[in-house]
């Protein structure tokens, strides 16, 4: 006989065979929805103490950069031997103050004394050949005068002897031939001290357009020789300005070309900033930018004055002029900090500057979850920057934290669990 079974009832049931296929089913489902919605971010666990985390705000974003730069002066004059010649003595060193004329260097060339030993050798000659000229010149011209003075005497003979001739001729007591001699006569010495007194003027006139042109060529020989011995002066290198002398590079016994450059002088009183700038800000940076720093806890200002268009190095290089007053006790070569201003403050959101921009380039960041248990990443966009801030364009809201110390530990993690 068959016996009859009973049908299970409540839990029994859910745990029955029947119930399996259910439970299969169920589970599916659950796996299916932890699939969908589970959270694939990679997470790394950091210790939130050794982090820095900083607020976003809203505020007055204030647009410059802070760069160094050195004082130079406003005005260098080059120094430079006006003749070549070799260094026998340095009679000032670097640091020095300096009088317009006061002697930096001397020097000493052989062949410019040779050259002046010849040149006035040739002075000399040249005197005493003009002395001679003019000694034989005179000689001439009164040996002209003493045959005019006998040609003058012959004449007045002649002339006496004519008219002696003449009285005789017409008594009839000479003849006519002898008469006629005497005429001729008479007439070839007046020709003869005619030419000669005609000679004379002539002659005159030669010597002096001769003398003329020896003193003229005396006085360029004299100019000359003043050139040459000024040049002998020229060894000794001299200060142009007052001021300091900043730079000396020469060597004693160093042979040293004309118009080389051997240093320079520094002039007092008026100095520029010369300050490097990264070729980031080669667009936003142009003449009449202001700038301000501090020295000896007082605040100046300076202006940039000039913009030198080449880049070196990833640098480009900008003068500044003071405007107004100048710090106390400046000097060549100190090093000032200036704030660059290069743009009006506006407001902005906000975030302090730190290392983690080093390693995303302002594309993303480590926000702090409201909890504070956790940082998750984020896509950001960051526009300008100054020495305090970074100044926020997209992707955070003032209120929020983020993480803003280096990310190289962090590897490419979402998710960052404290």
């Amino acid at each position: 006989m068959d016996r009859q079974l009973e049908k299970k009832k409540g839990i029994a049931l859910i745990f029955s065979k029947k119930a399996l296929p259910y439970w299969f089913s169920a589970l599916l489902a659950v796996f299916i929805l932890w699939l969908i919605f589970r959270d694939d971010s990679s997470t790394l666990r950091v210790n939130g103490e050794t982090l820095s985390i900083s607020a976003v705000i809203t505020g007055e974003f204030n647009d410059y950069i802070r760069i160094s730069g050195q004082v130079h002066p406003m005005t260098t004059i080059q120094v430079s031997p006006r003749e070549a010649g070799i260094v026998e003595e340095i009679v000032i060193e670097e640091g020095t103050q300096v009088k317009a004329g006061d002697v930096i260097v001397r020097m000493s060339n052989d062949d410019l004394d040779l050259e002046i030993l010849n040149s006035e050798a040739n002075l000399a000659e040249k005197e005493n050949a003009l002395r001679n000229t003019m000694i034989q010149m005179e000689q001439e011209k009164m040996q002209l005068s003493l045959n005019i003075l006998e040609l003058q005497t012959d004449v007045a003979r002649k002339g006496r002897a004519l008219e002696s001739q003449k009285r005789l001729f017409d008594e009839g007591l000479i003849g006519k031939e002898e008469y006629l001699r005497s005429e001729e006569d008479y007439q070839l010495f007046c020709k003869k001290l005619e030419v000669t007194v005609a000679r004379a003027e002539q002659d005159s006139m030669y010597r002096e357009v001769q003398i003329m042109q020896m003193e003229e060529s005396l006085r360029n020989m004299k100019i000359n020789m003043k050139r040459i011995r000024k040049r002998k002066e020229n060894l000794d290198i001299k200060a142009p300005i007052d001021g300091e002398l900043g730079l000396l590079e020469v060597a004693l016994g160093q042979s040293i070309g004309s118009g080389s450059k051997i240093g320079q002088i520094n002039a007092l009183g008026s100095y520029k900033i010369e300050a490097l700038i990264d070729e980031h800000y080669i667009d936003r940076v142009s003449a009449g930018l202001t700038a301000t720093f501090e020295r000896q806890n007082e605040t100046y200002d300076a202006v940039i004055r000039k913009v030198y268009p080449e880049v070196r190095n990833g640098k480009f290089q900008a003068d500044f002029r003071f405007s107004g007053e100048q710090p106390a006790n400046i000097r060549t070569g100190q090093t000032y900090y200036l704030n660059l201003q290069l743009g009006q403050p506006e407001t902005a959101v906000l975030i302090p500057r730190g290392t983690f921009y080093q390693k995303t380039g302002g594309k993303w960041i480590y926000v702090v979850t409201p909890d504070g248990g956790k940082a998750v990443r984020r896509e950001i966009r960051i526009g300008r920057q100054n020495p305090q801030f970074y100044e926020v364009l997209e992707g955070l809201e003032a209120g929020e934290k983020v993480i803003t110390s280096g990310y190289d530990n962090f590897g490419d993690n979402e998710v960052l669990v404290f």
